[in-house]
């Protein structure tokens, strides 16, 4: 079971990953479009690219919370049951937006707001 939640984890981190990218693509389309001013233009890129840099905060800290629940599965012996696999994956925050205080950019948004990955 554990495995099986590493790997929702880790398909959830890939998504988020796909949707950082999509913000600075986003950017560049913003900052190639004739029909806006350029500082208009320069104005809405940056927006994008600040909240694409928060997508890296939540991706970096869901990397960290699950490389430090795979090295408590190694520590384990063989017949542990589920339950203690399930209290490492319940001691983890992997709910970034919910916590203001984590690394980077993302501790210095505002937030509350909908998730854009």
């Amino acid at each position: 079971m554990s495995l099986q939640r590493l790997a929702r984890e880790l398909d959830e981190t890939a998504r988020q990953t796909a949707g950082m990218v999509d913000g600075v693509t986003q950017a560049l389309e913003v900052l190639a479009d004739a029909s806006l001013s350029p500082d208009m233009a320069r104005r809405e890129a940056a927006r994008i690219i600040i909240g694409a840099l928060q997508g890296q905060d939540r991706i970096e800290q869901r990397c960290h919370n699950m490389a430090l629940a795979v090295r408590q599965f190694a520590l384990l012996p063989p017949a542990t049951s589920n339950a203690v696999y399930d209290e490492i994956w319940a001691s983890l925050v992997l709910e970034e937006l919910s916590v203001p205080a984590l690394s980077g950019s993302a501790s210095r948004g505002v937030h509350g707001e909908a998730e854009l990955f």
